[in-house]
């Protein structure tokens, strides 16, 4: 089936098609939530409620104002750090184990594995360095913009502008 059918096929209620998106879009869903959260359990009640999201959501998509992938991604990214930021988490978090650390650490260098589990490792590689660090931040950690400010010592208005202009350098280099 090909992929705008399954998504009117998905708008209509079609849980067959539901089953198809899930089996195509599933793992690099939950490899974006698990980058942003870094718990394995918790990552997968957020894919869950990403899908059942979806599924109530999919009469709203509209293929004129971007890709459906990206549609998704922007849910997962939401309900992560919506999560992230909920009351339960972060007195969950309070009570870190030591293997959590190792975690964190080894963190770092997550950024690419993000990158690429979704894709566009090749179009961020082109990017500048300062726009690679903004986009790590902000998508990929969940960063606010405030807090990607504090953390890279630039004044907010700078993290704002840079933001949108690298934005739309990464969608001119996507959308050729």
């Amino acid at each position: 089936m090909q992929q705008d059918a399954l998504i009117l096929e998905l708008q209509n209620g079609n849980e067959r098609a539901f089953e198809r998106i899930y089996h195509l879009y599933s793992e690099s869903t939950y490899g974006i939530i698990y980058s942003i959260i870094r718990d394995e359990k918790i990552a997968e009640e957020v894919l869950q409620d990403v899908f059942l999201k979806i599924w109530d959501k999919a009469p709203s998509y509209n293929s004129d104002k971007g890709r459906f992938f990206t549609w998704i991604l922007n849910i997962a990214r939401n309900a992560s750090i919506d999560k992230i930021r909920s009351k339960d988490f972060k007195n969950d978090q309070q009570n870190l184990k030591t293997d959590n650390f190792v975690d964190i650490l080894e963190a770092k260098t997550n950024f690419s594995e993000a990158v690429d589990a979704i894709g566009l490792k090749k179009y961020i590689d082109a990017l500048k360095p300062v726009c690679k660090k903004l986009i790590d931040y902000l998508f990929f950690k969940g960063y606010t913009q405030k807090e990607t400010s504090e953390e890279l010592d630039m004044p907010l208005g700078t993290v704002k502008t840079r933001n949108r202009i690298c934005i739309d350098k990464l969608r001119a280099m996507v959308i050729k």
